[in-house]
């Protein structure tokens, strides 16, 4: 099927252009800001009130989310994608408007940015990281579908129904694997984060959420890699697979052990007050 007539321009003022995808990221970060202050007041109950984020805290630490955003997805756009180039040419790492954001590259921004936020106003690392984690794939919904939109990031040669013959893409039709991401990433890994939110031993067990979106997002990932074109300048690496699966691997085992942490933390805290409780009857 032909690629749909979508302008990746907004609108004009002048000579300055609104794309759709600076337009999903002000709406990601908008409305995950609301749905931080949301999940703050809902599992304010769980942790202690010197520590616990609140609600407010995330207005503040709105700024320092979109530096580190930035900045990672910039950097590490640079460092695992096209380091040569830039290395050759450093003035256009600030081209941002050229485009060129690496996802693994962001988040890293944002867990150094939330650490050293959390650091200064003495919150609790990992509840900071588990509302964040909440909210993640609502960027990551919006900004896929903005990759459909500048028909970039296409996916493989493919012969299915739905293939889809993008603009640069050459007249092969392909994969539109920006939707794919869009519903695994994006709705699926968002689902499973508000369900397991809800549940009432989730809370207690700091880390835990951010365990889960490490680990969902890299397996969503993996898998969907398969499907997406791997970058011109880098074609496939190691045994076969792209820059993206490599990056998802550490990401994956992080995420393991963060969960397999959490949960035992929670344990040997529980059974220490239950020692306590036995000494102080005796």
């Amino acid at each position: 099927m032909p690629f749909p007539s979508l302008d990746p321009v907004f609108f004009t003022i002048g000579p300055l252009e609104i794309r759709w995808y600076a337009l999903a990221y002000l709406a990601g970060f908008i409305l995950g800001l609301w749905m931080c202050k949301v999940l703050a007041r809902r599992f304010a109950r769980f942790y202690k009130a010197k520590m616990r984020p609140q609600p407010d805290d995330f207005e503040l630490f709105l700024s320092w989310a979109v530096i580190g955003t930035l900045l990672g997805g910039r950097l590490g756009y640079v460092l695992f994608y096209q380091f040569d180039y830039y290395a050759a040419h450093p003035l256009e790492i600030l081209k941002l408007w050229h485009g060129g954001m690496s996802f693994h590259g962001g988040l890293l921004g944002v867990i150094a940015a939330a650490f050293g936020f959390t650091r200064v106003h003495k919150r609790s690392f990992w509840a900071f990281t588990d509302i964040l984690a909440c909210v993640a794939p609502i960027g990551l919904f919006l900004g896929r579908m903005a990759n459909f939109v500048n028909g970039e990031l296409w996916g493989r040669a493919s012969d299915m129904p739905w293939a889809v013959v993008f603009p640069h893409g050459g007249d092969i039709p392909r994969h539109p694997s920006q939707l794919y991401e869009a519903g695994l990433e994006g709705l699926l890994l968002f689902i499973v984060m508000m369900v397991l939110c809800r549940l009432r031993w989730v809370p207690n067990r700091p880390g835990f959420l951010s365990g889960v979106f490490l680990a969902v997002y890299a397996i969503a990932r993996f898998v969907l890699e398969f499907f997406r074109e791997p970058d011109a300048q880098l074609g496939f690496l190691f045994g076969g697979m792209t820059m993206g699966q490599l990056l998802c691997l550490p990401m994956l085992l992080c995420g393991l052990y963060l969960i397999g942490w959490s949960l035992m933390r929670y344990r040997r805290k529980k059974q220490g007050k239950k020692k306590e409780g036995l000494y102080a009857g005796t």
